[in-house]
């Protein structure tokens, strides 16, 4: 690609070199936002066309091709392109050789930097919705589970060492207790997330006459970023959320110590069901918990990403800096476009398998005795 084929690329003489172009591209990770992208340019596009920026001859044009782009990358036809850095600039230049200049118009009174700020807010919170209706699973799931076992008595421990008989229904309240708090932490984070940056441009808005209000409404959005500095180098909600993920993993991984634990010859408390364990290629009698021990693992991915989330953040000047380009990654699983989507978190692994343990009450009522 050119330099002047760049959307920036005016007062530049060289191309960019090989090197800066690979290590400056984000769109091998902001890909996963394309549907938010295109969202949000729908919702512009309309309100371009409201206020009288684009007819509506224009905005139809735009709005179909837009709808075309999806199509193509939920089929997996949709060609992405390192030279044009990330996923706006590869829907935006797709939408240019579908329907022509009029696509160039879409870009009128926003930048990348409040566009992507917009995207990442519906991205997540499209996640923390599906994250609350999983752990919402969970919670009945294990309340279910608890009322089942209210009579199965086992020990109950402190320093890991048998302290007072309690029961095992008494145990899963407790992991339900705090699943129901990583719960309203996440309906909470939802709040502040659901702000809408359009409208703030590259960090002091816009000559343009348009009507975020319009766009929040369109979007679902609750309210609007007051100040426009603000609204494109916040990436507090991404950190919050990200605080609110670890607190949550780090309580799946106790329950999945707990399990691993349980489940050995030595405390012999439950029996996993075969079909979610593994085995050993060398010792036949093994009979592993690889999936708590990996969701145990992984909590260092999730804690990880918010650790990276605070450093990325502690040095920056206002307004937008390209150090938030990393952002995206640090907010979820990276997933091909066309591929299908796994369970975002463990917590359904938990609700459809862990709670089919069956309990083995002698071994763990005749630990509580003792």
């Amino acid at each position: 690609m050119s330099q002047q084929a760049k959307p920036w690329g005016g007062r530049f003489t060289e191309a960019t070199d090989a090197f800066v172009e690979s290590f400056t591209a984000s769109v091998g990770f902001d890909l996963r936002l394309y549907h938010h992208d295109i969202e949000g340019s729908i919702a512009h596009a309309s309100m371009l066309a409201a206020v009288g920026v684009l007819t509506e001859s224009e905005r139809d044009s735009i709005v179909s091709g837009l709808k075309e782009i999806h199509k193509e990358i939920d089929e997996g036809r949709f060609e992405w392109h390192v030279a044009l850095e990330d996923v706006h600039m590869n829907i935006e230049s797709r939408l240019i050789e579908l329907i022509g200049d009029t696509g160039k118009k879409l870009h009128t009174g926003r930048s990348r930097n409040d566009q992507v700020a917009t995207d990442i807010r519906l991205y997540l919170r499209d996640e923390i919705d599906t994250l609350i209706d999983i752990e919402s699973e969970l919670l009945a799931a294990l309340l279910d589970f608890a009322e089942e076992q209210a009579d199965t008595v086992m020990p109950g421990f402190t320093h890991l060492q048998p302290a007072q008989p309690t029961t095992f229904g008494h145990h899963l309240l407790a992991w339900f207790e705090m699943l129901l708090r990583d719960r309203e932490r996440l309906v909470d984070c939802r709040r502040r997330v659901n702000i809408l940056p359009l409208g703030s441009a590259a960090l002091a808005g816009t000559t343009f006459p348009i009507d975020r209000e319009q766009v929040a409404s369109m979007l679902g959005f609750e309210g609007i970023c007051e100040n426009s500095l603000d609204g494109v180098s916040d990436r507090d909600f991404a950190i919050e959320f990200c605080s609110v993920a670890s607190l949550t993993m780090v309580h799946l991984s106790r329950w999945s110590e707990e399990l691993v634990l349980w489940a050995s010859q030595q405390f012999s408390f439950i029996e996993l069901p075969d079909r979610f364990c593994t085995g050993s290629s060398i010792m036949p009698q093994k009979k592993n918990p690889d999936v708590p021990e990996l969701v145990r693992g992984k909590t260092g991915r999730v804690v990880g990403n918010l650790t990276a989330l605070l450093v990325l953040m502690k040095s920056q000047p206002l307004a937008y800096n390209k150090d938030n380009q990393d952002v995206p990654n640090r907010c979820g699983p990276l997933q091909p476009p066309a591929s299908p989507r796994p369970p975002t978190w463990p917590t359904t692994w938990y609700a459809t398998t862990c709670l089919s343990a069956t309990p083995t009450k002698s071994s763990a009522a005749a630990s509580a005795s003792r």
